[in-house]
């Protein structure tokens, strides 16, 4: 099957002088935006820069203040999501909008299910789910996804599809939009919902791709428009464009070196401050051996659900451990969180709206949550926030507002922020950069250069492989739980990454 685009043909969606205010914060000034039939238009831009607002427009949860928007030539002014749904604009967000509770067909049909007289359709709901499926992930996919099972019991990949599959059951879907729909999939999984994206480009609807993964909007999308600080600074064909000219107008500026680093050396003399000899949680992992020294940059690759971020929760006091052998700081065996952190060690969950930062409250509060004194110095604790806001860039109106108030990249930078505040020797960092545009990551990575050079000791898990090559002194793959040997950066290469992470899967699979 072929795309259909047409570059002539006339826009399906128009946005014309769309702006939105917060208070005093203008976060979108006079939009033109157009996106045609059978096209991925990708929307680019740093964390604050207007994006998710212009989505949440078109996806009808936020009014613009000015502006119009047209879909098919006829004004299109959705008063909420399920009105803007069923006029065929449906939005997959970044994070997951399903009920793990319920079967993948209720979530597909959550609030529009099918009824046969008083009573909901159960079969209709399974049937049309099954058939969506199939049409877009093909019928050998599809036949995994049962749609009678519940979605927490389903794999992320295979959660992102039934995201999809309840944006087309819309009754006439014509522009679907993806908010970071890969920050929590690998690559296999990326590459499915590509196949997917590729298909609905086929069949003539709009595909509007908001990413921070630059690669992948060179890989899937048809033409750009940069935004920053709420304007729009630039947009054009993907193929006559390069990813250097779209960081310097996300950034207003040149990033001279995305993956900064200093001259620093492996050095078997240094301390090791954190070892693991076989260590096993009570479901993953299954087996992990390694040795973390001061001064040192240690990559974990793998594949979603390989046991990655388990292998550091286990670390970290949050999961039991089963078994094997556990040294950190000196300490033998597990402890509780609070302990570890006293000790020394302190932990970046991937989970960022549960775990990572306390959304209701100010990023000053944030900042200093779990160091606080028994009296709490507003005024200190305002200016600890307001140095943290500078160190990494933090967009926001100002260090008291709530971090729910933030951009998904910004409230990253605050738990970060948080993690450095309290100054530990050893640091865990389950996927730092998730949702963090391009120039962020720059600073965070140039962060990380520098708390290994004063002597730091940091475990860095990422499913993005330049991220880990760039940034790491050696890199371990885990697979199915078990953690391989740590070797040098300099012995691996993309390829062989992805290779070790999916052997054991594709050996198993055979």
């Amino acid at each position: 099957m072929t795309a259909v685009r047409d570059p002539g043909a006339a826009p399906l969606l128009e946005i014309r002088g769309v702006s939105k205010r917060f208070g005093a914060t203008r976060a979108l000034s006079s939009i033109d935006l157009d996106v045609r039939a059978g096209e991925v238009h990708a929307v680019l831009g740093e964390n604050g820069a207007g994006k998710s607002t212009l989505m949440k427009v078109l996806g009808g949860a936020l009014k613009p203040d000015d502006g119009a928007l047209r879909l098919d030539g006829a004004p299109f002014t959705p008063r909420d999501p399920r009105q803007a749904r069923r006029a065929g604009v449906a939005v997959v967000h970044q994070e997951r909008a399903l009920c793990p509770h319920l079967t993948v067909a209720e979530n597909v049909f959550l609030g529009d299910e099918p009824t046969r007289g008083p009573w909901l359709d159960a079969r209709a709901m399974r049937t049309r789910s099954a058939a969506l499926l199939t049409q877009l992930a093909g019928e050998a996919r599809a036949s995994r996804t049962d749609p009678s099972a519940k979605v927490a019991s389903l794999p992320p990949g295979d959660q992102q599809l039934v995201e999809i599959a309840r944006a087309l059951a819309a009754p006439s879907p014509r522009v679907i939009v993806f908010d970071e729909p890969t920050s929590t999939l690998d690559a296999a999984d990326v590459a499915r919902l590509f196949e997917a994206i590729r298909a609905l480009r086929a069949r003539g609807l709009a595909v509007v791709y908001v990413s921070h993964f630059l690669e992948e909007v060179r890989a899937i999308a048809d033409r750009f428009t940069v935004l920053r600080d709420g304007a729009k600074v630039a947009e054009g064909e993907v193929a006559s464009s390069t990813i250097d000219g779209w960081v310097s107008a996300m950034a207003g500026r040149a990033i001279e070196a995305l993956y900064p680093r200093s001259a620093r050396a492996a050095d078997p003399s240094r301390e090791v401050v954190l070892e693991a000899r076989a260590l096993a949680g009570v479901r993953l992992p299954r087996d992990a051996s390694f040795t973390l020294r001061r001064g040192e940059v240690l990559g974990i690759a793998g594949l979603v659900g390989a046991g990655r971020t388990e292998l550091l929760r286990a670390i970290f006091g949050l999961d039991p451990i089963a078994r094997g052998a556990l040294r950190v700081l000196h300490v033998e065996g597990a402890a509780r969180p609070h302990a570890r952190l006293e000790a020394g060690v302190g932990m970046l969950s991937e989970d960022r709206a549960h775990e990572g930062v306390a959304l209701a409250r100010s990023i000053a509060d944030n900042v200093g949550l779990s160091r606080l004194p028994w009296i709490v110095r507003e005024g200190a604790q305002r200016a600890i926030g307001q140095r943290w806001i500078e160190r990494l860039g933090i967009r926001a109106p100002s260090v008291d507002a709530p971090v729910s108030a933030l951009s998904g990249g910004n409230q990253q930078k605050v738990a970060l922020a948080r993690l450095l505040h309290h100054d530990v020797d050893v640091l865990l960092l389950d996927e730092p950069t998730r949702g963090v545009d391009v120039a962020s990551k720059a600073t965070l990575y140039g962060v990380v250069d520098e708390l290994a050079t004063r002597g730091k000791a940091v475990l860095l898990v990422s499913s993005q492989v330049p991220e880990l090559l760039g940034v790491c002194d050696r890199i371990a793959v885990m697979a199915r739980g078990v953690l391989g040997p740590a070797r040098p950066v300099s012995e691996w290469t993309e390829e062989a990454i992805l290779a070790e992470a999916t052997a054991t899967a594709t050996a198993t699979a055979a």
